[in-house]
């Protein structure tokens, strides 16, 4: 049996859906009392994103972090400026 930290409230042997997790968020967002509108699931994965690549510089960990199979897309999705992210992935081995 695998152990899931959210595991599926139907079959605890199987992880949680995409849509209970958008639940459970909505509820944690309301519950500190945000607006559900302005956070989601997609959201987070973007944020911590950003906040790996602030923290570190390495675009390409955070390429292989999202599954990227282009830095081009990875760059546009995280809104930094191509020329230094691409610097930036050259000068990074992983």
């Amino acid at each position: 049996m695998t152990d899931y930290i959210f595991p599926s409230r139907v079959d605890h042997a199987k992880p949680m859906s995409t849509r209970q997790y958008a639940r459970l968020l909505d509820e944690w967002v309301t519950a500190i009392g945000l607006r559900k509108a302005e956070y989601g699931t997609h959201s987070l994965r973007r944020t911590k994103a950003a906040m790996i690549y602030r923290a570190t510089g390495n675009i390409r960990a955070i390429q292989i972090l999202l599954g990227h199979s282009k830095i081009e897309n990875t760059v546009r999705y995280l809104g930094v400026d191509v020329e230094d992210a691409l610097l930036l992935a050259e000068r990074t081995e992983i």
